[in-house]
């Protein structure tokens, strides 16, 4: 049995470098207990607590676009919606290991799955 430790996700609008390329494409691993440890010895985070999720995205984000890597100012730099979407994207991979939610229809509660992936288009 093997264990998915990497999500792909779409981000809903994406990051813009300093050159104006829009970056949505990324991958995120499932974090470690050092990954959620290691931010609290940041100064960053003793400051500010609401700084932690820039330290523990910016550690589990292996990839986004083509940039070289995902450093806290790339998380800073992101808009509020794709925060958001980061925020509920890792709770989800590593609270339920799987990139997906429960749904209902509205109109006659048929159950379903959706994938979270690629709700770029959707937000």
């Amino acid at each position: 049995m093997s264990i998915q430790t990497e999500f792909a996700f779409t981000l809903p609008r994406g990051y813009v470098d300093g050159d104006g390329t829009v970056h949505r494409e990324g991958v995120m691993r499932l974090s470690t207990a050092m990954d959620e440890i290691a931010p609290l010895r940041d100064p960053r985070v003793r400051e500010n607590q609401a700084y932690l999720v820039v330290i523990l995205l910016a550690r589990v984000i292996t990839k986004l676009g083509t940039l070289s890597g995902v450093t806290p100012d790339v998380i800073e730099n992101l808009f509020s919606v794709d925060m958001a979407y980061l925020q509920e994207f890792y709770r989800q991979i590593n609270e339920h290991g799987v990139a997906s939610i429960e749904a209902a229809c509205p109109a006659c509660q048929h159950k379903f799955e959706v994938d979270i992936t690629n709700l770029g288009g959707v937000l």
